[in-house]
């Protein structure tokens, strides 16, 4: 059980309008699946993937710098590669 499971999120809460189709909403409530916590859960993965795209797309050049040094000079150390 993860934690967030176990305790309520203690951080400040704001009530907004979701709209979801009708047969989702029905089968979550049948499931007891909390529907605030299961859109919680949706938006903070969307949110780290976001992050996580814009932090590659910020270091494009730093990867494209590296790519080429290892593919003109091979990798760092390889001398020492034991596979």
């Amino acid at each position: 059980m993860r934690m967030s499971e176990a305790q309520p999120d203690a951080r400040p809460r704001r009530a907004v309008n979701v709209t979801l189709p009708l047969a989702l909403v029905a089968e979550a409530k049948e499931a007891g699946v909390n529907v605030s916590r299961a859109c919680q859960a949706g938006l903070e993965a969307a949110l780290r993937e976001h992050r996580r795209a814009k932090w590659v797309e910020e270091h494009r050049d730093a990867f494209a710098f590296w790519n080429a040094k290892e593919e003109a000079e091979g990798l760092p150390l390889a001398q020492y590669r034991s596979f």
